[in-house]
This record gives C-alpha cells, sequence and structure tokens, in this order.
C-alpha cells in the first residue's frame, strides 16, 4: 500500500506539473527544456531629460523609484532603468553599452485595454502619435495591433493591443 500511494503521489505530481506547464503556454515538454533563457528581466537605458522623462513615464500609470545613480520604472513584473546623465557620462560606469546616447531605446509594451483608452491615455501625456494603429506580429507570434510614440528623450515606444 505504501508504494502504490508513493507512486500515486508521483503521477499526480508529474500530471500536476505538466498540466501547468501547459497552462503557462510551455507546452508538455516543458519538464524536458534545458535551462536557458526564458523572458527578459529588465531593460536598461540612459536618460538625458530626467524630469520630464519621470512625469512622462508617472503619465502613463507606471511606478516610478528615483534613485541617485538612476530611476526605476516598474509595470507589472518587468522594469525599465533609466540611468542618470551622472551616471552614463561617467567614464569609470562601465556596465553599459559603450556608445549608449539617449535615445537608443525601441522598446515595445503590451497594452492591457482598448485602443480608446490608449488613446485617452497618451493623449494625457501630450505624446503625438508617430504610426498606428497599425496590424503587426509581435512578440508573441500572433498579430496585434500596434501604436507608436517617442518618449520625451526620444526612444521610441510602441504598445501593443493584441485581440
Amino acid at each position: 500500500m505504501k508504494g502504490s500511494r508513493r507512486t500515486f503521489i508521483k503521477r499526480a505530481m508529474v500530471v500536476g506539473t505538466s498540466a501547468a506547464a501547459v497552462a503557462a503556454g510551455r507546452g508538455s515538454d516543458a519538464l524536458a527544456q534545458p535551462s536557458g533563457v526564458r523572458s527578459f528581466d529588465h531593460v536598461a537605458l540612459p536618460m538625458q531629460n530626467v524630469d520630464a522623462m519621470l512625469a512622462f513615464y508617472r503619465a502613463l500609470g507606471f511606478q516610478v523609484t528615483e534613485g541617485a545613480q538612476s530611476c526605476v520604472v516598474h509595470f507589472g513584473t518587468q522594469m525599465i532603468n533609466f540611468h542618470r546623465p551622472s551616471l552614463w557620462q561617467n567614464a569609470t560606469f562601465t556596465l553599459r553599452a559603450p556608445a549608449a546616447r539617449p535615445p537608443c531605446g525601441d522598446v515595445c509594451f503590451v497594452w492591457d485595454g482598448t485602443p480608446d483608452s490608449l488613446k485617452a491615455t497618451l493623449d494625457k501625456t501630450g505624446a503625438k502619435v508617430e504610426t498606428g494603429p497599425v496590424s503587426r506580429q509581435g512578440g508573441r507570434q500572433t498579430a496585434g495591433s500596434s501604436t507608436y510614440i517617442r518618449d520625451p528623450d526620444n526612444n521610441l515606444l510602441e504598445f501593443m493591443i493584441y485581440s
């Protein structure tokens, strides 16, 4: 009886883990996948117009945490580290691309809302729409609708709405 209970629990754990992997969109082979990159943790960009950048990202509804050398913008489980000019212009700061200067970013955000709610939010920031909405193939390997704007440092921002 004890062996059969142990066997039952092992099978239940495998089935439960496999079901969780399928629900997470990784398929039943997720258990066999080697370790490696699964997603990105954050993006780091230099910023020039500190006050305008922080006001802009706050107006988009992002949580902004200011630090002496960098500012962190959180949205969902993702973040952008914006390096202040005093950091990215410092020759001793080498943990960056050697030629990184604003604008150097092209970031795509998934918008969880309607096209009207995106338009209202972008209007609130004063951003001018460069292109969009247009149909695009997104990182989720499915079609969506993209709208492109620029932030105060002129980085290109894309907002993707998946149907």
